[in-house]
């Protein structure tokens, strides 16, 4: 039992993707979200709420209409209207400056190019952008457009830690290319990947507290290993098997 403690994280990361995808359920690859909506819904949610995010979304297109509204508008005003977010005064030209490039560079508010660019590329792109970050530019390429790359928020980066997929000093930017490098170079495992963690990291492997009897990763968990000790047969027999809804509402 004790010898999967010792697995190289590789194989920890494999078993991960394994465990919680059958604890989930697989994804469907088809995009949540229309591009321009997953990129600038996205920058609204920077440590934001899921409610607060879609709120501040929907009420800037209730107030100006669309894209063009937006740019158009005046910057105070569409930061009221998206006052629910974190940072709405930084937001708000942010906003109207990506809007302002994408139109003078394509000549309409479409994303559509980066499905033809080589991945590197796209995210050059869109990390040039202000205040999109690699996990933005990822969640974009791969929610999107399918592209093989690896979005790495804190929720991710916490159980990718905890459980020895990388180390304890591998930071969030470091961890998207570490934890890619240990994937097949496939969308749809990276996508599945991506949220499985994400909402293990949501539900069960909280920041403060974690509810690590009932992780089906114990079996191999750093974290677990350093405060209870080896799971037990019994401990592990005890651990639910597939998300149960009634404990909340995963956000897709």
């Amino acid at each position: 039992m004790t010898d999967a403690y010792a697995l190289p994280p590789a194989q920890k990361t494999w078993q991960d993707h394994v465990i919680l995808n059958e604890f989930f359920g697989p994804l469907d690859p088809t995009p949540r979200r229309a591009p321009m909506r997953e990129l600038i819904s996205t920058l609204l949610s920077h440590r934001t709420t899921h409610r607060d995010e879609e709120l501040a979304y929907d009420r800037m297109l209730e107030a100006f209409t669309d894209w063009e509204g937006v740019l158009a508008a005046p910057t105070t005003e569409l930061a009221h209207a998206i006052r629910t977010t974190r940072w709405p005064d930084t937001q708000a030209p942010r906003i109207q400056e990506i809007l302002r490039r994408i139109k003078a560079e394509q000549g309409a508010f479409t994303l559509d190019f980066l499905a033809d660019w080589p991945v590197e590329k796209g995210l050059e792109w869109l990390t040039a952008m202000p205040g999109i970050g690699l996990k933005t530019a990822s969640l974009v390429l791969l929610f999107t457009y399918q592209k093989p790359v690896l979005p790495v928020d804190v929720h991710v980066h916490r159980v990718a830690q905890r459980v020895g997929m990388i180390g304890p000093k591998v930071s969030v930017e470091k961890a998207h290319q570490v934890l890619l490098e240990q994937l097949p170079k496939d969308a749809l495992v990276l996508l599945n990947f991506h949220k499985h963690n994400y909402w293990h990291g949501q539900h069960v492997c909280f920041f403060a507290k974690p509810d690590c009897p009932r992780c089906l990763l114990k079996g191999f968990c750093n974290y677990y290993l350093e405060h209870y000790g080896p799971a037990t047969a019994e401990a592990l027999a005890a651990t639910p098997t597939h998300w149960d809804s009634a404990r909340g509402t995963l956000q897709h």
